[in-house]
């Protein structure tokens, strides 16, 4: 960045109290130029239309990392399935992660079902008001109790997620990558807030982020902060945030078995509880390791996983599919069941399965698409 143009701040915004960077006056006028916009300009959404805390903590964490579009059909969906906390906390796990199939990053299902126990066992049933109760709950952080207490209780809590983030680095010009300066980023977003209708400058503050002040091509000339953004000032929108170096994505060849017995049934496996995809079903199978062909590479990890010998036999399909740090290529093949009794070596749980049966079971996404590709073929063992 130049360096004889004006700085909304220091550049170590860590030690930046907001008050330096805007006067009280400023503030106020920050907060009715934004709840104006947001009376004429803010989404209407499903949320929205209630005060339930449980409704609308459903939606706050199925729409951590989740575009709206997607997540408004599974919310639906979910609160049809589990219309109460008591509900939820009731329910066997496996019926919670096969709901929220398909919406992935699925700790947030697991967590939603352990904080609804712990909602039952220390509270009653109902969604602590307090921050400090609502913030020690599986899966809810800070950001996550300050959207579902303003939200459902019109409490003065301020949020911090990626879109509020981005605009206030861009308000202000930030001159490190955010992660460098959360502290302050918090602080200007407390200072910020309209304590007197704190519920509607905070969904006010997530849709400004969501539909104006974009990752990229933001929209500034519909901005009602548009005449204080720092950024805009100085032309800086494709520059701020600033993003931090990051090292390359790592790629993990998999090689996948769909092991067929004798009747025609496949083998499946559900994974540990905790961790990534946690709980879930799956084809088994593993990484490659060097110098292995991918027919060497299924046997050897169903014999090491399952306890089993198996022969590898045609592909079925070979898969692409990214997580958040780290990408998958999953080559299925079809394999027959040859020896040993299948033992959960490396699993919970395993069963033998019909094609029919496995809707009935939660998968991942990645292996949604290799239950298409087993209906789409002629292939029955």
């Amino acid at each position: 960045m130049s360096s004889d143009r004006p700085l909304a701040a220091e550049p170590n915004r860590n030690s930046i109290a907001p008050g330096e960077i805007f006067s009280d006056p400023v503030l106020m006028q920050l907060r009715r130029s934004l709840l104006g916009w947001y009376g004429s300009r803010g989404r209407d959404l499903p949320w929205r239309q209630t005060r339930d805390p449980y409704k609308i903590w459903v939606s706050e964490i199925a729409l951590q990392q989740t575009q709206v579009k997607t997540v408004i059909p599974y919310y639906h969906r979910f609160l049809d399935r589990f219309p109460t906390i008591a509900d939820l906390a009731a329910a066997d796990l496996q019926d919670v992660l096969k709901a929220w199939q398909g919406l992935g990053y699925y700790a947030r299902a697991r967590n939603l079902h352990r904080a609804a126990q712990a909602i039952v066992r220390d509270f009653g049933g109902v969604f602590p008001r307090e921050f400090d109760c609502a913030i020690q709950l599986p899966g809810i952080g800070r950001t996550t109790a300050g959207g579902i207490l303003s939200a459902a209780f019109n409490a003065p809590v301020p949020i911090l997620d990626g879109n509020v983030k981005r605009i206030l680095a861009r308000l202000t010009a930030l001159e490190v990558p955010v992660k460098q300066a959360e502290k302050s980023l918090w602080a200007l977003s407390d200072r910020l807030l309209d304590r007197r209708n704190p519920r509607d400058f905070n969904q006010a503050l997530m849709d400004l982020g969501a539909t104006v002040c974009t990752p990229k091509n933001p929209t500034c000339l519909l901005c009602p902060w548009s005449d204080r953004c720092q950024t805009r000032q100085y032309n800086l929108q494709s520059q701020i945030p600033m993003r931090e170096t990051s090292a390359p994505i790592p790629h993990k060849t998999i090689g996948v078995a769909v092991i067929w017995n004798d009747r025609g049934e496949l083998l499946i496996d559900r994974r540990p509880p905790e961790g990534l995809l946690g709980g879930l079903w799956e084809f088994p199978g593993g990484k490659i390791e060097p110098g292995e062909s991918m027919e060497e590479c299924i046997a050897r990890e169903i014999r090491e996983e399952l306890g089993i010998e198996i022969a590898v036999g045609d592909r079925l399909i070979e898969i692409e599919h990214a997580y958040t740090h780290f990408r998958v290529t999953l080559t299925v093949h079809h394999c027959r069941h040859l020896s040993g009794e299948p033992q959960a070596i490396e699993c919970d749980e395993i069963r033998w399965v019909d094609v029919d049966e496995l809707d009935n079971f939660p998968f991942p996404k990645a292996n949604v698409k290799i239950i298409e590709a087993l209906r789409d073929s002629d292939f029955r063992g």
